[in-house]
């Protein structure tokens, strides 16, 4: 195809005609200024070219040279706390070089050549190494050890190990073949790294979210989706997992997001602190920025560029959290490519392959035994936001994902008009891992843990079914009891499931923490009915300044939360005893 004429532009898809052999996949360059394009389809003679760069001014007699590569991806140290873009090019470099503006066709190493990293062998001559094997390690960043792993195809005994300063390029393990290992890899992003075996998923991965780690939980190495109409906190919701959750590393995907959404995205994941460490957040973190303005080839680069450097970090033995905001972009970009290729299309327009791609990428998490290395696990665990047109969960894509998540965390605009959040809605929500679960939050909390979960289930499916009622012929008509349950709803609702994002206590919530006051939620709702029985008047006990109290307890710090159970506790004994006796 070098040298050969295009003889058909069509948007991002370019059909370049020649005799040249290319194969599916490969990499090519389009025009003068060599823009970045990858082999989709190949019908006889001609070749459908998709470009992840905007075509306009290209023209018939424009040159296409091919690379004989397929897409992939750089993987060694210096990936840490980057922010690239769709095709893996590092955003800073750009910048440094270009200005504000990325030129169209602009080369640049994804990876930088120049710095020397701290090379510490972990092998020494004589020692058999493959696929997998560690031959040593780099401190990336404070929070990151970058483990130097055997690439794919490459086997033999070490010759020589050097230790030291050296670049990603300079070879720092020599075989007894003459095959010398450098620091850097490379990676087809849509091919799955290969796992020697998948683990069960038995425990969660905790965000410190309540209504998530008690109701709603994703398992590690599970798959989680957000989808939510406009505003009702998906942005938010992601950048807390992200800044909260038990994860090693952190790999944000920002598909097809609004460019202020991204701006925003990039502004706070660079200034949080990583609570547990009191260092940076990006000290873990990779962003990958594609924003709506882009061209929309570049949405489905993005996501498995993303998804390609979390399972690098996994084949190290990290728990990886892999952020996608979001997935409907993706999947505009999916139909969009779709109609220009002609194809016949599914329902709204969308491929008739939307479920298949979409579960290409989900498949990809997981916690497995490390090839090479089976005695060690890693884990991705997937997030993906959907953003659904009007908030409408009936669409394909939300359909799709919901088939393919065994998480799914519902948001409510409603919620999120009325300033609860997160604004998941826990009668539509739902987490089929975890029954799988169980047994680690028995050991971990305590055997009666399933049984408050279930009871506060209950609580609020019988609160709602009450609202309902209330709504028509209102909240007189209602026996006491009832009265109750709608009171136990809204203590439950507002002063658990309810959690503030910016509150220096309340952001995050510890498994313990939780357990502590959801069961001083229950204790309390037992003592109003109890009080009930002896003669206590509903009126008194709902909005007292016991029931105020108890909506605070969650901005207890944790080493203080038994203390103000305990006065909790004597401040309703005397309230309700005072109450029996009127």
């Amino acid at each position: 195809m070098s040298g050969a004429a295009v003889s058909r532009i069509s948007g991002p898809a370019v059909e370049a005609k020649g005799v040249v052999r290319c194969f599916m996949g490969e990499v090519v360059r389009i025009g003068s200024e060599k823009l970045i394009g990858e082999v989709i389809r190949i019908e006889n003679d001609l070749a459908t070219i998709q470009v992840y760069e905007e075509t306009i001014g290209l023209r018939i007699g424009d040159p296409v040279e091919q690379s004989g590569e397929l897409f992939a991806v750089e993987l060694g140290p210096g990936l840490m706390g980057s922010i690239f873009d769709g095709v893996q090019r590092p955003l800073t470099r750009l910048l440094e070089g270009w200005g504000d503006n990325i030129r169209r066709g602009g080369s640049i190493h994804r990876l930088d050549r120049k710095k020397r990293w701290e090379f510490e062998p972990a092998v020494r001559v004589g020692d058999m190494v493959e696929y997998g094997s560690i031959l040593g390690f780099v401190r990336e960043t404070r929070l990151v050890t970058h483990k130097i792993m055997t690439p794919a195809r490459t086997e033999g005994v070490v010759a020589e190990v050097k230790s030291g300063g050296y670049t990603i390029s300079d070879p720092v393990v020599i075989l007894e073949d003459g095959t010398g290992i450098t620091m850097k890899q490379q990676w087809n992003i849509r091919h799955p790294r290969p796992k020697a075996e998948r683990v069960s998923l038995t425990s969660p991965l905790v965000t410190g979210q309540r209504i998530i780690d008690s109701m709603f939980p994703v398992a590690e190495g599970g798959v989680a989706i957000i989808p939510g109409g406009f505003g009702a906190g998906k942005t938010v919701l992601e950048q807390t997992i992200a800044k909260f959750s038990h994860a090693d590393i952190v790999i944000y995907i920002g598909c097809g997001e609004r460019g202020n959404e991204m701006a925003d995205t990039l502004d706070q994941l660079t200034t949080l602190t990583d609570p547990s460490t009191g260092d940076s957040l990006m000290d873990r973190t990779i962003l990958i920025a594609n924003t709506s303005n882009m061209p929309v080839a570049a949405r489905e680069a993005s996501i498995y560029t993303g998804i390609t450097v979390a399972e690098y970090y996994r084949d190290m033995g990290y728990k990886v959290l892999a952020l996608a905001d979001s997935t409907s972009r993706w999947a505009e970009a999916l139909r969009e490519i779709s109609s220009r290729l002609e194809e016949i299309p599914g329902e709204e327009g969308y491929p008739t392959y939307l479920v298949s791609r979409l579960g290409a990428f989900y498949e990809r998490a997981g916690k497995a035994k490390i090839a090479g290395r089976k005695n060690q696990t890693g884990s991705i665990t997937i997030v993906g936001a959907v953003s659904p047109p009007g908030g409408d969960f009936s669409e394909p894509v939300t359909q799709a994902s919901l088939r393919l998540a065994s998480t799914f965390w519902g948001l409510d605009s409603q919620l999120a008009y009325q300033r609860h959040f997160p604004a998941i809605n826990w009668s539509i929500s739902f987490s089929l891992a975890y029954r799988d679960m169980a047994k680690w939050y028995m050991e971990k909390i305590g055997k009666d843990w399933p049984a408050m979960i279930d009871r506060t289930m209950k609580i609020m499916a019988k609160e709602e079914e009450l609202s309902e009622i209330v709504k028509i012929v209102g909240i007189d008509s209602l026996e006491d009891k009832e009265r109750l349950t709608l009171e136990a709803g809204r203590l439950i609702r507002e002063g658990y499931f309810r959690q503030s994002a910016v509150h220096p206590v309340d952001a995050y919530c510890s498994i313990s923490k939780q357990a502590k006051i959801l069961a001083a939620f229950l204790e309390h709702v037992d003592a109003m009915k109890g009080a009930l029985d002896r003669g206590a008047g509903i009126n008194d006990m709902t909005g007292s300044a016991v029931s105020e109290k108890l909506l605070r307890l969650k901005e207890s710090a944790g080493d203080t939360i038994d203390e103000a159970i305990s006065e909790l506790r004597v401040e309703r004994k005397k309230l309700f005893k005072s109450l029996e006796t009127q």
